[in-house]
C-alpha cells in the first residue's frame, strides 16, 4: 500500500483528491520529516484505515522509528487532548477553563523528535479535529519558532487532502 495504491482506488469524483494526494511527495516547503511524519499522524486522525495503512507505507522508509513514533503519538495525543480543549473553549461555563486538565501528556515534552516537528503533526491534527484552541497554540509555538505562514498552511492542507481522501473512499 502506498499513496499510488491510495490513487487508484480514488472514485471517479475524487479526481481532484488523486490530484492534490500526487503533489504531497513533491513539497518543497517542508523537511523530508516533516512531510512524512505529517502525513503519518493526519492518516491516523482520519480514522480511515485504508488511509492510514496506505500513508504509514509511504513513509516506512523515510522516516526514522522514533519520527514514525512521534507522528503516532501527536494523533493520539490530539485525539484526546481536542477533545478536552474544544469542550473547554466551547463550553458556556467558563469555571472549566480555570481548572486543571488532568491528562496525563508526558510525551510532548520527549516525544523524541525536533518539538517544532511534532508541534506541525499535532497543528494539523488539531485543524481535523476543529480544536480551535489547541490549532492556536500549536500555531503560535511554531511561528514563534520561525515557521513561515506558508510552512504552516502547508500542514493545513496536507491535513485537508488527506482528510478529504477518507471520505472519498467511504463515500465510494
Amino acid at each position: 500500500m502506498s499513496i499510488d495504491s491510495l490513487k487508484a482506488q480514488m472514485p471517479d469524483f475524487a479526481k481532484d483528491v488523486k490530484l492534490n494526494l500526487s503533489n504531497m511527495s513533491g513539497e518543497e516547503g517542508l523537511t523530508e520529516q516533516q512531510k512524512y511524519g505529517l502525513m503519518v499522524a493526519c492518516a491516523i486522525a482520519s480514522r480511515n484505515t485504508t488511509v492510514r495503512e496506505a500513508f504509514i507505507a509511504e513513509a516506512a522508509d523515510k522516516l526514522s522509528a522514533e519520527a514514525l513514533t512521534a507522528a503516532k503519538g501527536a494523533a493520539t495525543l490530539m485525539g484526546m487532548n481536542n477533545i478536552y480543549y474544544r469542550f473547554v473553549h466551547l463550553a458556556s461555563n467558563k469555571d472549566y477553563s480555570s481548572m486543571p486538565a488532568k491528562l496525563r501528556m508526558n510525551f510532548i515534552a520527549r516525544p523524541g523528535v525536533d518539538k517544532v516537528d511534532f508541534e506541525l503533526w499535532s497543528l494539523a491534527v488539531s485543524a481535523m479535529n476543529g480544536c480551535g484552541m489547541c490549532i492556536d497554540s500549536h500555531e503560535g509555538i511554531l511561528r514563534q519558532a520561525g515557521l513561515t505562514t506558508e510552512q504552516v498552511q502547508t500542514a493545513i492542507r496536507f491535513a485537508a487532502i488527506i482528510q478529504s481522501a477518507a471520505i472519498a473512499l467511504e463515500a465510494a
